[in-house]
């Protein structure tokens, strides 16, 4: 068996294949990223999740294999997902005094992200199991998982949709905007990573405040 052979069954045996396959991708991914001027359509995620997926299945590595070691990073999403609160710290005094049309925002939004998947599920005749996974479409993953779980959900599935949602709002988010003309003054970008915060959670929120940290609050 030629060495390479050997080395790759070795690796991909262990957890160090799902923790370096996942950086090495990524890290690919987010120099492309560069390269492109930040494109929406050159996402580091997006083309981290197809890459690893393709991989995965090409080589037919389990699942369960590739996520023993890249359950590390995993548990690193929580910190992530904490650490976009720092810009919201930063401007705390004038977030303060606005909250009231925060709270607002965020309740109708939320409300109108949930409500627009269940009636279009509803409206295709999905099961209601698959209906519960949409509701928390718009939280990031891993709390998506638990309030699927407890309303009756299918945890996988919420997260899958998690990610998806916060993908296209990291994809078409800057378009819509854009045609709605949103402004794109300290205030405009505050809206800009308010709205997309709230419909696609951290992702649609990293992505904003990478183009402008402004949209971080």
């Amino acid at each position: 068996m030629p060495k390479f052979v050997e080395l790759w069954v070795y690796l991909s045996a262990t957890p160090l294949f799902g923790l370096t396959a996942t950086l090495v991708v990524y890290v690919l991914a987010q120099a492309a990223y560069a390269r492109t001027a930040q494109a929406p359509w050159a996402n580091p995620v997006l083309w981290t999740v197809l890459v690893l997926t393709t991989g995965l299945l090409v080589t037919g590595v389990p699942y369960p294999t590739y996520f023993a070691g890249a359950q590390f990073i995993h548990f690193l999403l929580g910190p992530a997902v904490v650490a976009l609160g720092w810009p919201l710290w930063q401007r705390r005094t004038e977030l303060r005094a606005a909250w009231p049309r925060l709270l607002l925002a965020a309740l109708l939004g939320g409300t109108a992200a949930s409500g627009s998947a269940l009636g279009l599920a509803w409206g295709l005749g999905l099961p209601t199991d698959v209906m519960l996974s949409l509701v928390p479409k718009s939280v990031t993953a891993p709390v998506a998982m638990g309030i699927a779980e407890k309303i009756g959900g299918i945890p996988a599935l919420a997260a899958v949709f998690a990610v998806i949602t916060g993908l296209v709002g990291a994809l078409a988010g800057k378009y819509l905007f854009d045609a709605l003309h949103v402004t794109t003054d300290r205030a405009g970008w505050s809206a800009r990573g308010f709205a997309l915060g709230t419909a696609a959670h951290g992702i649609g929120a990293a992505r904003a405040m990478q183009v402008n940290p402004d949209a971080g609050a």
